[in-house]
């Protein structure tokens, strides 16, 4: 772990670098080239980008890594520190709008909530992972997506001994080896025919429908009018979490997909949900709420089911009801951070498709204060209303009592924090955590009072099937 930073630290000026460069680069080859590097931090690499911000990144060997463990305090005093440590010389430039430009990649765990409300702590800990886990990175290549064009970005410190022209090179060379790097692909992608029972569940599926049907009861008595509940599974896996990276940006391609390794553990996401985006001084939000199975499109009759099953999560008025819960708690979240009267429904409900699923989706944006930055917004609104429920803060003290693990990163963030004040953090759904020989996988959906347990069970299967099927595809390769 990092030494702390004290409160008064001179800051570090940097000074923007970059390169638009001509190459033809497979995507999976250099996330094999950056997986071997120490500290490695991917977002994206995959086309569903086109359909979300739009840039894919790679970076590694950070020169500083912050951490917060469970046992420390104050973690946003710690993290508003570490933020306040760098500052960007020189704003303009000629990068495409919105690209990140350097700064900080990584994580922030569920369980950090417990250090802004009040939530009790009894589900265990199976992982010892950090609630945050954030790196800064000095050099980086950046794709455009909508472009086809790749871009090197490094940055000048005014402490550092290393010239921009050596963080060039570094970049060049990485990007040399991607053109002898052979990824070697696996073919076998059967979503339909997954067995859950060769994976460990955290819990019976007696159990399940049991804590379904307590959680229902917490509804009838009116504490929550919703819970998103969940459920884990694990698998031994001694497989190369970059080739489970590779798998799902081929076969389960996401918005929000990334790859954090660390020492003794990886994280592999295919999150379609962003958390949090802030950019040119609006603050935005996209909850997903209301799933239905997808089916891959081989036949005529899975083309028919796959029809029905998105209009049937168009008209559902369960999951509309659901979406316009939710909605309502992330404009009272956001009321915290945004100026009066500019909190609107940028998106309203729409249906979008995804390799496995349909998911419902709307987008929530609000104009931020001058006063407030990222540590206020985490304040405001973290974790996602879309992944705890509503009331939040009733709805976390539920899912503790009936979820027997911690969640860790799962339903946590991971994303960027620019030096330049940008921010986009995903939430950390369809998220597979490898660690200690094993592969993690957590699934779960909103809870309401007319919520049938065995149509919710059958919900968390839909969700979890391909990220099963990266695992066995992956696991000898």
């Amino acid at each position: 772990m990092m030494p702390e930073l004290a409160i008064n630290s001179k800051k570090i000026q940097c000074k923007l670098h970059y390169k638009k460069i001509s190459a033809d680069v497979k995507l999976d080859s250099l996330s094999q080239v950056f997986s071997e590097l120490k500290s490695p931090s991917i977002l994206g690499s995959n086309n569903a980008q086109l359909n979300s911000q739009g840039f894919s990144y790679w970076s590694a060997e950070p020169i500083e890594i912050f951490e917060f463990n469970t046992s420390q305090k104050k973690p946003f005093e710690k993290l508003q520190n570490v933020l306040n440590k760098y500052k960007l010389e020189n704003s303009e430039n000629e990068l495409p709008k919105g690209m990140f430009l350097g700064g900080w990649i990584g994580y922030f765990a569920y369980e950090l909530g417990r250090y802004i409300e009040k939530i009790p702590e009894t589900t265990i800990d199976n992982y010892n992972m950090p609630l945050i886990r954030i790196c800064f990175y000095d050099k980086l290549i950046a794709y455009d997506h909508s472009r086809n064009q790749f871009w090197l970005i490094c940055l000048g410190l005014s402490n550092d001994g290393q010239e921009p022209k050596a963080k060039f090179e570094w970049l060049e060379n990485n990007l040399t080896k991607v053109e002898s790097t052979i990824v070697q692909r696996s073919d076998l992608c059967d979503l339909e025919n997954i067995n859950p029972n060769e994976f460990k569940c955290n819990m019976t599926k007696i159990d399940y429908v049991k804590a379904v049907e307590k959680i229902r009861q917490y509804i009838y008595d009116g504490i929550v009018y919703q819970v998103n509940f969940s459920q884990r599974f694990d698998y031994e896996y001694n497989g190369d979490p970059i080739k489970l990276f590779q798998w799902q940006n081929q076969h389960n391609p996401s918005g929000y997909a990334a790859y954090i390794a660390a020492n003794d553990f990886s994280i592999v996401s295919a999150s379609p949900e962003m958390f949090i985006s802030i950019k040119d001084g609006w603050v935005s939000t996209k909850p997903i709420k209301g799933t239905r199975k997808r089916l891959q499109e081989v036949c005529s009759a899975n083309i028919e089911t796959n029809k029905n099953n998105y209009n049937e999560l168009l008209a559902c008025e369960k999951e509309k009801a659901e979406l316009n819960m939710i909605i309502d708690l992330e404009r009272n979240d956001l009321v915290r951070v945004c100026k009066y009267g500019t909190r609107k429904v940028t998106q309203s409900r729409t249906i979008e498709a995804y390799p496995t699923v349909y998911h419902a989706v709307a987008t929530v944006s609000g104009q931020i204060r001058e006063d407030v930055g990222l540590c206020d917004c985490l304040k405001a609104m973290f974790p996602g209303g879309s992944i705890t429920g509503a009331p939040k803060v009733s709805s976390m003290n539920i899912i503790d009592e009936t979820e027997p693990s911690s969640r860790s990163v799962y339903t946590g963030s991971i994303g960027y924090i620019g030096i330049d004040g940008t921010v986009c953090l995903n939430i950390a759904i369809r998220t597979i955590i490898i660690t200690q020989g094993k592969a993690f996988v957590q699934t779960g959906g909103g809870i309401v009072a007319d919520s049938d347990p065995l149509a919710e069970w059958d919900e968390t299967m839909t969700k979890a099937r391909a990220l099963l099927a990266g695992i066995k595809a992956t696991e000898n390769l």
